[in-house]
């Protein structure tokens, strides 16, 4: 399956069941990801090779004002979007394949996590796939050991407190904490 049709059909949602090609594509992507991230991941590079790197990983022009401090981990690294002035800490796992967002001026913390998959709850159907987009706005800080589960949206000016594990939409300007993240204040 080309990227093209990866996309649109990851990018609609669209369950993905065990005995898809997607499978196949999954596979494919993830060996490239892993090539990239250890590059990125084991040996120093300077910010302007950085931003070079996550843009092959991404496949998309990441601006010069990107900053990422390795190890960075993702399993697919194509669906990701990334705006300017993005800055993401140490040990972050991106997995990617429903489709990741990132708006400006944003900062993600030491090991947080993006999951856009999850699988079907029936045993039966386990390894069927239910792809999400996770959505951040801009201006949004995520605290270091954060999870932010499939489908979710942070709107713009959020704060996500450290060791949160998001399973709502957060409104903008909200700053939440805890596991389920619950609303601690408005900005």
């Amino acid at each position: 399956m080309d990227l093209e049709k990866f996309f649109e059909y990851m990018n609609n949602q669209r369950i993905v069941d065990e005995s898809s090609n997607l499978f196949d594509t999954f596979h494919e992507m993830a060996q490239e990801a892993i090539k990239i991230t250890m590059e990125i991941n084991n040996k120093y590079h300077t910010p302007e090779e950085i931003v070079e790197l996550f843009s092959e990983l991404t496949g998309k022009n990441v601006d010069k004002s990107f900053r990422l401090f390795p190890p960075f981990y993702s399993d697919c690294g194509k669906n990701i979007t990334v705006g300017k002035n993005v800055f993401i800490n140490a040990c972050c796992k991106f997995q990617d394949q429903g489709g990741i967002t990132i708006g400006d001026n944003c900062y993600i913390g030491h090991n947080v996590t993006l999951a856009t998959l999850n699988h079907d709850i029936n045993p039966g159907n386990r390894a069927t796939m239910i792809p999400k987009r996770i959505i951040i706005g801009n201006n949004v800080w995520i605290g270091s050991d954060t999870t932010i589960l499939p489908g979710i949206i942070i709107e713009d000016g959020a704060i996500i407190g450290a060791g949160s594990v998001v399973t709502k939409n957060i409104s903008k300007n909200t700053i939440v904490a805890g596991n389920p993240a619950k609303v601690i204040k408005q900005i």
